[in-house]
């Protein structure tokens, strides 16, 4: 498909589409569940991080570049998205998977309809679709605005 995505992406979007629609859905789910929790010291800050509009659902994301231990160019997203918000969690919680960890290039340069190529087009509204589009386009944007003040 394309040869720029980072490996954790790319083994993502390959186990929604090994699955049926109605399995990937579950593993949309899944996802959900596993949404990293912020670190501590962002704990009761959630007012730092950037609300995610192409969202219905309250989203939340921030982005570290180089910090925490990490090499300079490394970095980590971090999101919250209610537990009642099954489906925009699950996305935040791919993207936080898949994101954290890579070098800044790498996340520059995943293609904007990355969300499009989970094949959760059936199962999912265009409008949440959207929203997943919405989110990486602002980790992007915030590792843009964190390298160059740096």
């Amino acid at each position: 498909m394309n040869d720029v995505l980072p490996q954790p992406l790319a083994e993502i979007r390959d186990d929604f589409l090994e699955l049926s629609q109605q399995d990937r859905l579950q593993l949309l789910l899944e996802f959900s569940d596993e949404l990293p929790a912020l670190p501590g010291r962002l704990q009761g800050h959630e007012d730092e991080l950037e609300r995610v509009e192409e969202c219905q659902s309250p989203v939340f994301i921030t982005v570290t570049v180089g910090e925490d231990g990490d090499a300079p160019d490394v970095v980590r997203m971090h999101a919250t998205a209610p537990r009642e918000a099954p489906t925009t969690r699950g996305f935040a919680s791919i993207l936080a998977q898949g994101l954290s960890g890579l070098s800044v290039e790498q996340v520059l340069a995943v293609p904007a309809d990355y969300p499009l190529t989970l094949g959760l087009n059936e199962a999912v509204s265009p409008l949440r679709i959207r929203g997943m589009v919405g989110m990486l386009g602002r980790v992007q944007r915030q590792v843009q605005a964190a390298v160059a003040s740096a």
